[in-house]
């Protein structure tokens, strides 16, 4: 079949090179897609904050109270780093000066710290940032401000956690869990998942030691001569936490954080389904989403970030991708033979 013909049944593709115009006009052939059109508007950190913020709009309120106070802040120079954007990238952003919540960041600060009677500590993401690359964590708004006035995109600054749960050696995870979207706009939840551990003591006096910080394996691996002391890889998955976490409190994941976890992914799901829903068109998506959350020591979940394409533990693919088949793929193309395939590792939320 041509690279370009349009007369297939099921796409796999990178997310941002899919034809999505060429898709559901076959007459008679219904096509499916591996990802959703638009889902990037909650896989950038900007974007997302933004959504929520959209949603608060609608619908007044407090901030829910499983996601960190969140400000956008854009940059108001160009570095010299802007340049590897590509000039098209960099015109477009001098010339238009978005709006962004720098002025309510000062305010909320300074409210809090009369509030609370000590300074605030706050963590800067960059949108584009990656692997661990581009956060800061500080107790000076405007100095955070003035940093991301010298880079080349936006930022989101948060308040930070600064009670997280620890692990054996007083160290910081975040918790990386696996969501399929199906054509239907089913959510589903796959069972396992994995805790991508620090190697050294959280430090919540020392902003500078990253490694106590930053959970991100690039970075860890990279970093702390501690890498894979304590689990092999920084990876701890849920039936050891389970177990660590029973001993630790006598509570289990299934009783106290599963269910804020699925909580918390059917809400966000939710919010953009009149957004990137396929349910009028003539063509079906499906999309593996990968959330991420923090623990604190009240054992309260809290939504970090969430990834549009994300990677799995070696361990766990062959599982993830049969249970992917199974649950986005089969029901839509019938196998001639579903028999001895594994367990579907997928379940309804």
């Amino acid at each position: 079949m041509p690279a370009n013909s349009s007369s297939f049944n099921l796409m796999f593709g990178e997310r941002n090179k899919l034809p999505f115009g060429r898709l559901g006009h076959e007459p008679g052939l219904f096509q499916l897609v591996n990802y959703y059109r638009g889902s990037d508007m909650i896989c950038r950190k900007t974007a997302m904050i933004r959504v929520f913020k959209e949603e608060l709009k609608r619908r007044p309120g407090m901030f829910p109270k499983w996601l960190p106070m969140s400000f956008i802040i854009c940059p108001k120079k160009i570095s010299e780093n802007a340049t590897k954007m590509g000039e098209a990238s960099v015109a477009a952003m001098r010339k238009v000066a978005r709006p962004d919540d720098r002025q309510e960041l000062v305010e909320t600060d300074a409210a809090l710290v009369q509030q609370e009677r000590k300074r605030i500590v706050w963590i800067a993401k960059s949108a584009a940032g990656a692997k661990g690359e581009g956060i800061r964590i500080s107790q000076n708004v405007d100095e955070l401000i003035a940093f991301i006035d010298t880079q080349a995109q936006g930022f989101i600054v948060q308040k930070y956690i600064l009670n997280p749960f620890l692990l054996d050696g007083d160290r910081k995870f975040d918790i990386r869990c696996w969501v399929l979207l199906d054509n239907n706009y089913n959510v589903y939840y796959f069972k396992e998942g994995v805790l991508r551990t620090a190697s050294e003591s959280y430090k919540p006096e020392n902003f500078n030691d990253v490694t106590s910080h930053l959970t991100n394996h690039c970075l860890q691996k990279e970093l702390s001569a501690n890498f894979g002391e304590y689990e092999t890889g920084n990876e701890l998955f849920f039936d050891e936490f389970n177990s660590y976490l029973k001993k630790k409190t006598r509570m289990t994941m299934d009783n106290t954080i599963v269910p804020q976890i699925k909580e918390i992914i059917k809400k966000v799901l939710l919010m953009i389904k009149d957004r990137i829903s396929t349910n009028m068109l003539g063509y079906g998506s499906f999309q593996l989403f990968g959330f991420d959350f923090l623990l604190d020591s009240q054992l309260q979940v809290h939504l970090i970030e969430i990834n549009g394409a994300p990677a799995c533990a070696q361990k766990l693919l062959p599982d993830l991708a049969r249970s992917i088949v199974q649950t986005a793929i089969d029901p839509v193309f019938k196998p001639k033979s579903p028999k001895g395939r594994g367990d579907n590792w997928f379940s309804k939320i």
